[in-house]
């Protein structure tokens, strides 16, 4: 009978933190996984998700616990656990204290065409050429990401739907607002922005992302499709 001990590497691909964080997600690891991921190896005699559940037990299991040891606790009661290893579990349970502490950053909200106006006007007021942008926003109608879809001169730029269409798929967008800007100041959106509204709107209510509105920055002035009701 062969009793030497598995190291992670041969456990079932399944059981290794690592691969089980990419094949499960992150929720699915116990504390000790996500030690064991930091400090990578354990010692001779554990592995390293073993020497992990033995660090906590030491803390009665609570990271709260665990967040009072010293560099020099860890390196001094745990056979493996070297200065290096010691820093890197300090460091991100320092974190975690700071994540907590710190304040979520309230994304903005879209509520009307003059928040979309609000959110582009100082990034497209005063460029000479014009640019395309889309914002990517969540079930709230709040900003996830806003994304430059393209640039051009200074009548006009190319718009490719599919890569609009691509790219609020991959972020996963609930919903979308379209803005773009006239150098010229003149607000009046051409034939061709009408044409590549429609086009936009329709490609996207085929995937069930609703277009909420385009926006034509033109100094401070700007044109909300949805507004004058040709969305």
């Amino acid at each position: 009978m062969n009793d030497k001990k598995l190291s992670i590497k041969q456990w079932a691909e399944e059981d290794r933190p690592r691969e089980k964080m990419m094949q499960k997600g992150i929720h699915s690891l116990s504390d000790a996984e996500l030690i064991a991921i930091l400090i990578g190896s354990g010692n001779k005699d554990e592995t390293a998700v073993e020497l992990s559940k033995r660090i906590l037990g030491k803390a009665s299991h609570n990271l709260n616990e665990l967040g009072k040891f010293s560099i020099l606790d860890l390196q001094k009661n745990f056979k493996g656990i070297g200065q290096a290893k010691a820093i890197t579990i300090v460091a991100a349970l320092e974190l975690g204290r700071r994540r907590k502490s710190s304040e979520s950053i309230e994304k903005p909200q879209i509520r009307c065409s003059q928040d979309i106006f609000n959110q582009f006007h100082p990034m497209l007021e005063d460029l000479p050429h014009e640019e395309f942008w889309i914002l990517i926003l969540n079930r709230a109608n709040k900003v996830l990401e806003q994304v430059k879809i393209s640039q051009g001169g200074i009548s006009g730029t190319v718009v490719d739907t599919r890569v609009i269409l691509k790219t609020a798929i991959d972020k996963l967008a609930t919903s979308i607002a379209i803005c773009h800007n006239h150098p010229s100041g003149n607000k009046t959106p051409s034939d061709s922005d009408i044409q590549i509204t429609r086009k936009i709107k329709t490609a996207c209510l085929a995937v069930e992302i609703t277009v909420l509105d385009h926006v034509i920055v033109a100094g401070k002035n700007y044109y909300s499709f949805a507004d004058e009701g040709i969305l």
